[in-house]
């Protein structure tokens, strides 16, 4: 589990058939790990297999490989997003994010305003659902909060602060590139719920019948 709170950057190489380098020199927190501990690389949860100095290697499935971006920032200057796994009691600053990449998603348009940033993102139907306004999401493992989006969810925007700006690969990202998409576990557990639940009762409105007025109804609001 994480927070989606990036702690460094660091780089992708290649060593050899699905395992990866991930170097990241001069970071304390990597000097700390363990073998066996899970890290976030670009949003995508990983497990440290061999450490190295200055960083360490992991082995990636093909699927892993082929559902997310990671085999697009092999060997590329390119940095990545590194976080390693929540501690029991460790500030929850960000929200909870699983590392477990829902889709990947396309960066359209990047705007400065001001000292701050906007972003937006076009997102597949898989994931746009979950996508709802001033609702939390993983963009290459940060966590972010949506400040706009269209009803369907397939297109939202982010407004982002300097300090996650710079620390961040998101000063790296173009119009057109991609990334790794999670949305909020919270509303995946809903979402089953308010299904299960429908198809065993008929009282329980399905998804798409949940309104505003619906929800002022039954004491939300």
């Amino acid at each position: 589990m994480f927070t989606g709170l990036v702690q460094s950057t660091g780089y992708l190489k290649s060593k050899g058939a699905h395992q990866l380098l991930i170097t990241c020199p001069r970071q304390p927190w990597v000097e700390t790990l363990d073998l066996g501990d899970s890290v976030a690389v670009d949003g995508v949860c990983l497990t440290v297999e061999t450490l190295v100095s200055g960083g360490f290697i992991v082995t990636t499935s093909p699927e892993t490989m082929q559902r997310t971006t990671l085999e697009q920032r092999v060997n590329v200057p390119m940095p990545i997003n590194l976080e390693p796994a929540l501690q029991v009691g460790d500030r929850l600053g960000g929200h909870f994010v699983t590392g477990h990449i829902d889709a990947v998603g396309t960066v359209e348009e990047i705007s400065q305003t001001g000292e701050s940033w906007v972003i937006r993102f076009n997102a597949p139907s898989v994931v746009a659902s979950h996508i709802v306004s001033k609702g939390s999401i993983a963009v290459n493992g940060i966590s972010l909060t949506v400040a706009d989006c269209n009803a369907e969810g397939t297109w939202f925007t982010v407004a982002v602060i300097p300090h996650s700006f710079a620390e961040t690969n998101l000063k790296q990202l173009r119009p057109g590139q991609s990334v790794n998409l999670e949305t909020d576990v919270l509303s995946k557990y809903v979402a089953k719920f308010l299904r299960t639940s429908h198809s065993h009762d008929a009282s329980v409105p399905a998804m798409s019948s949940i309104s505003p007025e619906f929800l002022a109804e039954h004491g939300f609001g």
